[in-house]
Formats: structure tokens, sequence, C-alpha cells
């Protein structure tokens, strides 16, 4: 710095009194409540919206707690901007020098400083931001995470369906119910007549939908109707059969029943099943036979099953290389 060159000013540290920092709101209070409330409102809507897709798949509420918890947050970091940061331009004016090392690296500092002052100032907002950011996060990644399928079990043994690809929720005496609840009985179908049904208490569930088919009007003196192998005969009752509903090439519904040809079809792939050979593949991709469930009647004329299904529903995924 030459001689002629007047001094700069020593710099000072930053202070909260600085003009400088001064809200941009008369009551710097209020406004500050407003925007932690928003952001604890944000944050309630992230846990709701968690809550709600792992609980649950009803889409209309998921998007109202994620989707408000995104506005809230966000409306609170809105107001802690206009409202609690310093507003500017200002212009302050001083003459012209030429400064030293020395003095650029302090207004640096102190230019540094004076931006991390207006954070530290709102120590609560800054931790309720974080808070939110966070929980969205966290709860963002649950769609991905539940959209890579369930966890298969360790053994073929294990009966939980939440975590095993394995097993169903058909067990022994389990009820046949249609997708609203009511129980079937042995006089609710015709020959040729078809009927999707559930276990009793799991309507609706993917892994244990099961077709249920009259291939012919017997009665319980009759002898059963004959299944060829690899069919059950013996797991047939009163003319009636049951196959797992998803087809084992890759999990669509084999609903289409086609009566003269005892045949049925999976209208994704067009693979063709034969009902009354146990439910083998005779055209398309499908690489083994629907599993079959054993069925019974009960006193009361109450279609049940005898057991679970005895091999994994579903694509066999297992047997690819």
């Amino acid at each position: 710095m030459s001689d002629e060159s007047p001094k700069a000013p020593s710099l000072t540290s930053v202070s909260l009194e600085d003009p400088h920092l001064q809200p941009y709101a008369k009551h710097p209070g209020r406004a500050e409540a407003l925007a932690a409330a928003a952001m604890v409102i944000g944050f309630l809507g992230f846990i709701g919206f968690g809550i709600t897709y792992w609980l649950s798949d009803q889409t209309q509420w998921e998007a109202a707690t994620l989707g408000g918890g995104m506005l809230a947050l966000g409306a609170g970091v809105i107001a802690w901007g206009k409202y609690l940061m310093a507003q500017g331009p200002f212009v302050e004016e001083r003459h012209e020098f030429h400064s030293t090392e020395a003095e650029r690296d302090a207004m640096t500092a102190a230019i540094v400083e004076r931006g991390g002052m207006v954070v530290q100032r709102r120590k609560v907002l800054g931790g309720l931001f974080a808070l939110g950011s966070t929980a969205m996060g966290v709860v963002i990644a649950f769609p991905l995470i539940r959209s890579l399928g369930p966890k298969p079990a360790t053994s073929r043994q294990a009966t939980n369906t939440d975590t095993s690809l394995f097993a169903t929720n058909w067990k022994k005496n389990s009820q046949l119910v249609t997708a609203d609840g009511r129980i079937v009985k042995v006089a609710d179908l015709g020959v040729g007549g078809v009927l999707t049904v559930f276990p009793k208490g799991y309507e609706g569930s993917s892994p244990d939908q099961t077709i249920l088919i009259r291939l012919a009007q017997i009665g319980p003196n009759d002898p059963p109707f004959q299944l060829e192998s690899p069919g059950r005969t013996d797991w047939g009752v009163q003319g009636y059969v049951a196959y797992s509903k998803m087809c084992t090439h890759l999990g669509c519904p084999v609903g289409l029943y086609q009566k003269l040809t005892q045949q049925l079809v999976c209208p994704c792939h067009q693979s063709i099943f034969n009902v009354a050979s146990g439910c083998v593949p005779e055209f398309g991709p499908a690489p083994r036979p629907l599993p079959q469930l054993p069925l019974k009647v009960d006193a009361f004329g109450n279609l049940q099953s005898q057991s679970g299904y005895q091999q994994a529903v579903g694509p066999g995924f297992w047997e690819r290389p």
C-alpha cells in the first residue's frame, strides 16, 4: 500500500445489532413462530406419509400427507427467507483504496461470518428444517425399497408370506370365501362355473388367489371326478377342483376358462393349462403346472381346504439358471 493511499478502517466482528442483519418483519418473533409451525407441520406430514405408505395402499392419503408435508416445509423456508433474513441491497460509501493481503483476508472472514450469523441467529428454524428434510428423504425412499418386493425366506418351510416366496396363507381347514368375504358353498356353482376364492381373513391377497372350477355335477356319495396325472383326484370334491390363479410364467392371473376343452388360459402370454390333468401347460411359456389346492366339504356344505398348497405358487424363479 502506498503512503499516499488512505488507510482502510480496521474490520471488526459482526454483531446481531448490525443494521445489515435486521430482519424484514416488524415482529420477528411472530414470523419465526409461523415458520417453525410450518416446518413442524411439514415434518408431521412426512411421518404421516411414511406410516400410510407402509401400512396401507390408500393413495389419496399418501398424496395428501406427502404433498402437505412438502408444501408446509417449503412455506416455512420461504417465510424464513422473506421475513427473517437481512433485506438488501445495502450500499456502503467508501473511498477507493488498495488493500493488503491481510486486509483482504479480514474482509473475506467478515463476509463469511456475517452470512453465518444469520443462520446462527435462528437455530430453532435451522434444526426444524434439517429435521423435516431428513424425514422427507427417509420416507421418499420407502417406495424404492418396497418396490424391490418381498424378502425371500431362508427355507421353504417358512410360513410367513411377508418374508417368504414359498408359502401362502392357505392352511388346513381354511374357509373358501369370495373377494367380498362371502363363504363359498358346494351348491354355488354349476358345471363349468368358475370363481376366484381366498382363505377367510385374507380376501384380496395376491399370493392366495385361487380359481375354483366345477368340472362335473357329482354328489357326496358318487365316485369322484377322475383327474389325469399329475392331478390329484383325492384333492377334488363333488366335481370341484381348485388351482393357484398365479401363472407359473410371470405371475399373471389365469382367469379365462374354456368349458368345452376344460382349459385355463393366461391372458398375458397365452399359456394354456389342462384342468382335467392337473393344469399341466399345453401351450405357451409357462414352465410347470399350476399348483393344486386340496379341497373338502364340511358338515354345513361349505368348501374348505384340506391343507395349504404343497408347492410354491407363482413364477418358478428357483428353476432358472
